[in-house]
């Protein structure tokens, strides 16, 4: 049965409070963060960077995406809030063999653990324990605080599913605060700890992750909200935890979810792969320096800052919208006419908009990278290949077929980079980026091929002449500004170059406020409208 005009404006409207959230949130942590990053860049080698940025935070990211990935992608698709006419013990049951199966993720996190933590400390090469002590023990550390973490995966799905809207973003972004403080505190304090300091530091982070959720959820149980709440299904904290009891012919766990997270699990070693597939080339067949895979992660973040606090908020925010509106596994044909053209007319306008964002960032971060670069990390980052890696990264990141990708993506970052080191890196991600792009381009238009009255989203891809335009003429007196004042002529002149490229952007946004209408309209009517009715109801 379609759902209702109502249910589908409920759906976007929540996807479109928790993009606002995690963005605006996102952004004000990442802020500070950002500040006392810089400021352990002055403190620590290159090569300390490298084996932390690289290494060990590659061995935490791997345990935890496939450990729960899967679970996390399963769950937030095959949720079904009961339908209509089934008894609320019906819902609860439900729930709690889901509950059961996120609780998998604990075991399983166990054995990734096991196995990688073996494989980084005796078939990988490690570091010189001249230069970087205590290695193998912070190995054990960060396997560790990435399988203790997987006990708060359920309060995680939880909080999603139920939009929970502020909750992820306030649990991690405190969560990086500490760690922040924790290594800058370290850092200065006792600078001959090493490794250890970030290791602490690392554990400080999952203990107020895990301690920002079950404070929420217990709090947000016993303070009788759960209970006012139809939907939520939980009522005692006991509920949380794995359960047993079952009735008689009923599963522990939820076996269509189960399935559907194995069929994810597959998917989620290739897109790991491809997420940090430089990393894995970095770390197994070492052709870079410890102190070169430094200078390239810091500059590598850099670049996907604008990724991270806009496009990946995006991404969480609006899966949702699109996993409750259309049906999974279902032809074009099957899916109500309503629901795709709700679905077809968001996805055009967030189609647009990352595109433009895209667009804006080349366009005024090349003639800035040097800059930024020096600013951030002084000559650590501004000399040598930093501000031509970022320039590259500034073009990758905006611009069975998985397993050819990968491939694909694996062989062309070995071969570059062992023929012209780290930017190669950066050419096989562009390579793999373009390869993905076209896969997605046949993907849609095949399916939108069988609906005559709707217009495929991608006709709207490109923004207008007058965005083009603006953006290419910012772009060359930007590049003409840092050829005549940056960044190496004094502080007043840098300041010009700054000022030069203020007065350009803002120009730039003003042109898009007048010719975007479409986009500017939907943003209006998904955040900033929503923000001045909240205000004006207070």
């Amino acid at each position: 049965m379609s759902k209702s005009n109502k249910d589908i404006n409920t759906v976007l409207a929540s996807a479109s409070k928790l993009a606002s959230y995690n963005m605006l949130l996102q952004l004000s942590f990442r802020v500070l963060t950002f500040i006392l990053n810089a400021f352990v860049l002055r403190h620590v080698t290159k090569e300390t960077l490298g084996v932390v940025n690289v290494r060990l935070l590659l061995l935490y990211s791997t345990i935890l995406f496939m450990s729960r990935e899967a679970f996390r992608r399963a769950c937030l698709s095959s949720r079904d809030d009961g339908a209509v006419g089934e008894k609320d013990i019906k819902k609860k049951v439900k729930w709690k063999q889901t509950i059961n199966l996120l609780w998998c993720m604990v075991p399983v996190g166990i054995v990734w653990t096991i196995i990688l933590v073996y494989c980084w400390r005796n078939l990988f090469e490690n570091p010189d324990p001249a230069e970087i002590p205590h290695y193998p023990l912070a190995v054990v550390i960060f396997g560790c605080c990435a399988c203790v973490e997987l006990i708060a995966e359920p309060l995680w799905v939880l909080a999603q599913v139920f939009l929970f809207v502020k909750l992820k973003v306030v649990a991690e972004g405190l969560a990086i605060l500490i760690k922040c403080l924790v290594t800058v505190s370290l850092v200065v304090a006792f600078p001959q700890w090493g490794l250890v300091s970030f290791c602490i530091a690392q554990v400080s982070f999952s203990i107020t992750y895990i301690c920002a959720y079950y404070g929420y959820f217990i709090w947000f149980i016993k303070s009788k909200k759960s209970k006012q709440s139809d939907d939520f299904p939980l009522h005692n904290v006991e509920q949380l935890f794995p359960q047993f009891d079952s009735n008689e012919g009923e599963n522990l766990i939820d076996s269509l979810t189960a399935k559907l997270s194995l069929s994810f699990f597959k998917q989620s070693v290739l897109k790991q792969i491809l997420t940090e597939g430089e990393r894995y080339v970095m770390t197994i067949l070492n052709v870079l320096s410890f102190a070169d895979q430094g200078v390239y992660d810091v500059i590598n973040n850099l670049g996907s800052l604008v990724a991270r606090f806009i496009f990946l908020p995006i991404e969480e925010s609006f899966y949702l919208f699109f996993a409750k509106t259309l049906k999974r596994g279902a032809e074009s044909k099957q899916q109500p006419l309503e629901e795709i053209v709700a679905v077809t007319k968001v996805f055009s306008c967030l189609l647009r908009l990352v595109v433009i964002v895209g667009a804006v960032i080349l366009s005024f971060g090349v003639p800035y990278s040097h800059l930024l670069l020096d600013l951030y990390g002084g000559s650590t980052l501004s000399s040598g290949p930093g501000p031509m890696l970022l320039n590259f990264i500034l073009i990758y990141r905006y611009n069975k077929k998985m397993l050819l990708f990968s491939i694909l993506f694996l062989s062309c970052s070995y071969y570059l980079t062992k023929a012209i080191g780290s930017v190669g890196f950066i050419i096989a991600n562009c390579l793999n980026m373009l390869a993905r792009i076209l896969h997605s381009v046949v993907y849609i238009n095949r399916y939108y091929s069988n609906f005559q009255s709707i217009a495929s989203p991608l006709l709207g891809l490109i923004p207008g002449i007058s965005v083009i335009l603006t953006l290419c003429l910012s772009s060359i007196i930007c590049m003409m500004s840092q050829s005549f004042f940056c960044c190496n002529k004094g502080l007043l002149l840098r300041v010009f170059h700054v000022i030069t490229g203020a007065v350009c952007c803002i120009f730039t946004a003003v042109v898009i406020w007048f010719t975007e209408t479409d986009m500017v309209q939907f943003l209006k009517d998904q955040f900033l409208s929503k923000y001045f009715q909240k205000k004006k109801a207070e």
